[in-house]
């Protein structure tokens, strides 16, 4: 754990502010983006074994953890970059991805953390929400899709539904990719000026851009009310996407050395199975 200490200058704790984090500052880590290049594929090897130790542990029957990683963050912000180059370098066998989309007329049908359950990864896997219930939480306060009371219970249920989740021997990693609005505004206009980019562009994300101060106010009460011991909260800056890669990665890493699987002990006789091998 000692060598991602540093990511700890990301955690959310008592009097946090959004405001006063600068999107374009890289908090804990001193080297420039080749630095941070060689530390990204330096952490990455060390990401895929212990990845492929906690599979490897599913698949002989013997894990109890897992690792969730819930991606949150305005648009543009390189939600896709992290599960591109971070989690997109290790075994896809032991990775389970969904990206939530506007809800279902079955899911709406439940409780907003009906369908996320379902999606909770198994023992030996790592798990990514790309986007996730916090949207509930966000798209729902900011553009009035459900009532004061009602966002107000879903707070005090996420807490509830999380604690049960790492009890469950889940490790929840919980990340807000900050950028700015300026650089926002930058990557939504390099889509338009690139046809090969054009596909990821929404329209509706200008609409959304109108209400950068609503959805700033609303992240900050999600950290307020959901920042918890066993699922704290970390906001990235995220105007430098390889900063923010790394300390993704770091986060990770902090999380799987945490529970620090091993390569499961072989069930046979290894020196008899040498033995009729070399016979075969």
């Amino acid at each position: 754990m000692n060598a991602h200490a540093w990511t700890r200058e990301l955690q959310v704790g008592d009097g946090f502010r959004l405001a006063d984090v600068d999107p374009g500052s890289k908090p804990g880590f001193s080297g420039g983006k080749a630095e941070g290049a060689r530390a990204l594929a330096a952490g990455l090897d060390d990401l895929n074994e212990l990845q492929e130790r906690l599979f490897a542990e599913s698949r002989a029957g013997v894990a109890k953890d897992a690792v969730l990683l819930v991606l949150q963050a305005m648009d543009s912000a390189g939600k896709g970059g992290i599960v591109r180059h971070v989690v997109g370098g290790v075994d896809p066998q032991g990775v389970s991805l969904t990206a939530f989309k506007a809800p279902t007329d079955e899911e709406r049908a439940h409780d907003f953390l009906w369908r996320v359950e379902k999606r909770l990864p198994e023992p030996g896997f790592i798990g990514v929400f790309d986007r996730s219930h916090y949207e509930d939480v966000l798209i729902g306060r900011v553009r009035g899709l459900a009532t004061p009371e009602e966002i107000e219970r879903r707070y005090a249920a996420i807490n509830e539904f999380e604690a049960d989740a790492a009890a469950s021997g889940i490790r929840i990693v919980k990340v807000m990719l900050h950028i700015s609005r300026e650089e926002q505004k930058e990557r939504l206009m390099e889509r338009l000026d690139r046809p090969d980019k054009h596909w990821k562009y929404n329209p509706g994300d200008v609409d959304e851009r109108m209400l950068w101060d609503e959805y700033m106010a609303a992240y900050q009460t999600v950290f307020e009310r959901t920042s918890t011991e066993v699922a704290p909260w970390h906001v990235v800056p995220a105007n430098a996407k390889w900063y923010a890669r790394l300390a993704v990665q770091e986060l990770l890493l902090a999380a799987l050395e945490d529970i620090d699987p091993q390569w499961p002990k072989a069930d046979f006789d290894v020196e008899a199975e040498k033995k009729r091998l070399a016979a075969s």
